[in-house]
């Protein structure tokens, strides 16, 4: 298990990123011939990726939700992501053919994905009595203090916000 590290902190990156979302949903739940290939589809392409950091992903995160399974993802570049997702050489492309010609328009699985590009400054990332997670793992880990405290401090704002925050107590 994770070692939780008590305190308030936050994600240091000083160049654009990108935050790729991308799931899958099963629609049919007894079509286990469809959506079971499909899960499994994810676990080599994040094996070679975090085998080729060169590749330009960062790092991520996996969660469960009702009926399907998603994965958030920090990306260097947008090319770089692309570049991977249309590499013959890498596992996304056989993947994705694969998944057109064994499901295609079925409607027995669901897949989805969402890019945003983020500019240094314009994200906000905290993490309160939390192991390494997220962001901060694919990044750089930091304290959450003076400007990285909050998105206003960093994108240069008054340095207050409306409604303070209140102080995450660590142990003595």
């Amino acid at each position: 298990m994770p070692q939780v590290i008590p305190g308030r902190f936050t994600a240091e990156i000083d160049e654009p990123f990108v935050v790729f979302l991308i799931g899958m949903r099963v629609n049919k739940l007894l079509a286990f011939s469809k959506w079971i290939p499909t899960s499994r589809a994810m676990s080599p392409m994040l094996q070679s990726l975090n085998q080729n950091p060169e590749k330009g992903f960062l790092g991520g995160e996996t969660f469960v939700y009702w009926r399907g399974v998603g994965l958030i993802q920090y990306w260097r570049s947008f090319e770089d992501l692309e570049r991977f997702a249309r590499n013959p050489a890498d596992a996304h492309l056989k993947a994705w053919q694969r998944f057109n010609q064994a499901i295609g328009a079925d409607g027995s699985v669901g897949i989805w994905h969402e890019t945003y590009l983020i500019e240094p400054g314009k994200y906000k990332a905290i993490y309160g009595n939390m192991p390494v997670f997220g962001l901060a793992a694919a990044t750089k880990h930091v304290p959450a203090m003076g400007r990285k405290e909050t998105a206003r401090r960093r994108q240069g704002g008054d340095g207050e916000p409306s409604v303070p925050l209140p102080a995450i107590q660590t142990p003595n």
